[in-house]
């Protein structure tokens, strides 16, 4: 195991030293939450990819296909679905907006009303979504040193805070590809041919194993649709991927880079699904399903290609951990802390070093973060109430902005006011787990949505015209000192 150690140990050693270069670079706003807008094609590919492939993506994709077969795809299959609708239909206009957060979105077509409570809606999902790939570092520590859950959690959310705090996003990006080549040679080129070999090929899987194993749809029809449901739609909306849409260097880039993420995303689906479906031939009675990714690479693989895969493992989670740790500090600082602040301080004319108040918020939530997951034990649970309260509160204010010109801010506050409540209740009702809080979540947003947008007056045409001018990429960036967010 001496050559896996040091085959992590210089890969944990790389990502300290890209978060020292990227502090040398983030010198303003603009370079340390969205890279300066500059990213090409190939880097935004490569970081998309990265940010929405984790931990559950990889370990839990690898999971579901050694417990459904290949109809354990869907999940990530969704998730690739999603960031290719978000990149055909919706990223270049995105991109164009020039702003930070998704609130900052909301307010440009609403006129500034909405921003603070979808600013707390977000929070709370980008926060849960942090914790939960933070988590994820005990099982992997656990295998390649028989860590304590506490100490590997320390270890794994020390790391990602340290490189996310020094550099911000041009950090997390430079991480991100390096993580992105990883995974692409340790999953896809690596552990995928040799679960198929050591399994004896796919002849000898389709004589072992039930014929639902090779059934498209075995997972369930409902399963599926709830996966679009969530995962898809969330892919249109969560901060953590539209902060990378930011970074596209043009909104070009960012439909094509997306495209070929989305793409990508695609094949690593089937790939972790053809994974698991090997492991259940070589290990039929493992005790979790979540347990076979480790196991077919602790008893399969040789040294040092075991190290550069459980490597892989440990990028898919830090690459999620940081985007949505950068995520959530950006919204508490510029969605809710600024707010609150500029209610206070407003015209004292106090100035504010940007890059440092950000990096501040990065290191409080990342403490805050590694905190939580140690005190948390039930990583599912704390995913759905993520993905239920970011699908059933922002759905409808932020695609019906983008699509609905009679949309009114009254409506996109009643909008997210309802739909979060009604998942919070719904999910007290029928339990956390439950599909029926996110269906009637949405369709009570909804509801709400179009009733009081069309009982209220129409958005200023001064709001819409502004917005408009946006879109098109005729607007400015926002300055590095953000304006008064109560006379927005």
């Amino acid at each position: 195991m001496a050559v896996d150690y040091a085959v992590i140990i210089v890969y944990l050693a790389g990502m300290l030293a890209m978060g020292w270069w990227g502090m040398r670079r983030a010198k303003s706003k603009s370079e340390f939450l969205v890279a300066g807008r500059r990213l090409g094609p190939w880097m935004y590919s490569g970081t998309m990819a990265a940010i929405v492939l984790g931990g559950a993506s990889t370990i839990g994709g690898v999971g579901l296909g050694y417990q459904y077969g290949l109809s354990g795809a869907w999940m990530v299959f969704t998730i690739g679905l999603g960031l290719l609708a978000l990149s055909v239909f919706f990223s270049a206009r995105i991109a164009r907006l020039k702003v930070y957060t998704v609130s900052e979105m909301l307010d440009l077509r609403y006129g500034g009303r909405a921003g603070l409570i979808s600013g707390v809606v977000m929070w709370a999902y980008t926060l849960m979504l942090a914790v939960t790939s933070t988590i994820a570092y005990a099982t992997i520590f656990d295998v390649l040193f028989d860590m304590n859950r506490t100490v590997a959690i320390i270890l794994g959310g020390a790391i990602v805070v340290a490189y996310s705090t020094l550099g911000g996003m041009w950090s997390i990006t430079l991480t991100d590809m390096v993580q992105f080549v990883v995974k692409t040679i340790g999953v896809l080129l690596l552990l995928l041919p040799i679960a198929v070999i050591k399994a004896g090929g796919f002849s000898e899987m389709k004589a072992k194993l039930p014929t639902e194993y090779f059934d498209p749809l075995g997972i369930g029809g409902e399963t599926i649709f709830t996966y679009v449901l969530i995962y898809t739609f969330g892919m249109l909306i969560g901060q953590d991927i539209w902060q990378r849409v930011f970074t596209a260097r043009t909104d070009r880039t960012a439909r094509w880079g997306g495209t070929v993420a989305g793409t990508y995303c695609l094949v690593y689906a089937i790939a972790g699904a053809v994974i698991g479906t090997a492991a259940k031939v070589m290990y039929p009675k493992l005790p979790s399903a979540d347990a076979a990714f480790a196991t077919i690479v602790k008893d399969e693989l040789p040294v040092g290609v075991r190290g550069l895969v459980l490597a892989a493992a440990l990028a898919a989670v830090m690459s999620t951990s940081s985007g949505a740790l950068i995520a959530c500090a950006t919204v508490a600082n510029n969605d809710i802390w600024s707010r609150l602040r500029g209610a206070v301080t407003r015209n004292s004319g106090e100035e504010h070093d940007e890059v440092k108040g950000n990096r501040a918020f990065i290191l409080i939530m990342g403490v805050a973060v590694i905190a939580i997951a140690i005190a948390l034990n039930n990583v599912v649970e704390a995913l759905t109430v993520a993905y239920n309260l970011l699908v059933g509160g922002l759905l409808v204010p932020i695609l019906g902005g983008l699509l609905w010109r009679r949309g009114t801010a009254a409506g996109a506050l009643a909008a997210v006011s309802v739909g979060g409540l009604a998942v919070i209740g719904l999910m007290a009702s029928y339990g956390i787990l439950a599909n029926e809080p996110v269906y009637y979540g949405l369709l009570s947003s909804l509801a709400v949505y179009v009733i009081v947008s069309l009982a209220t007056k129409p958005t200023d045409a001064a709001v819409l015209t502004a917005w408009r001018e946006r879109l098109a990429g005729k607007g400015s960036e926002p300055t590095e000192s953000a304006p008064d967010p109560v006379t927005v």
